[in-house]
């Protein structure tokens, strides 16, 4: 039997969960899932442009695990782009180190340490908030989860 998964770290959550090719309806798209920890291994290592190393350090994982991550997380972007496939975001053993807000009214977005408890918009005042790590499920899991300390508790 093999040991559960560890939790990974993911900087924040995506600010767009699905993708698709323009000009053909979803239904007659397949679709391809790329799970947290692959997007987050993709956003550190050719976004970041940070080593295997620093980046496998930063989501709290080993070097050889976050290769593997990456693999498939490029692996899932060709498929995406060569075949023209939906490209949905989800899932994953992960928790948020930070949040991003984005409210309905203005459009404004911003960035919050996920702990930090918002109800209005700092830019128009409205509460008509959208929170992307509860659209992910997450919140307080990731509270306790960044308090209880270790090395990538409470970085960036």
């Amino acid at each position: 039997m093999p040991r559960p998964q560890k939790d990974r770290i993911v900087h924040r959550p995506p600010l767009f969960a699905e993708f698709k090719p323009i000009g053909t309806g979803r239904g007659f798209l397949e679709q391809i899932t790329m799970t947290l920890d692959e997007y987050e291994a993709l956003r550190l290592a050719d976004y970041e442009a940070l080593s295997q190393e620093e980046a496998a350090d930063d989501m709290g994982v080993s070097r050889p695990t976050f290769t593997r991550l990456i693999e498939k997380a490029r692996f899932k972007m060709a498929d995406f782009l060569i075949n023209g496939k939906v490209l949905a975001i989800e899932g994953g053993n992960v928790h948020f180190r930070n949040n991003i807000i984005h409210c309905q009214n203005c459009g404004h977005k911003f960035n919050i340490n996920i702990s930090t408890e918002i109800n209005t918009c700092p830019q128009c005042g409205s509460t008509n908030l959208i929170n992307l790590a509860g659209g992910f499920g997450h919140g307080r899991c990731c509270i306790n989860s960044n308090q209880k300390g270790g090395r990538n508790a409470q970085r960036r």
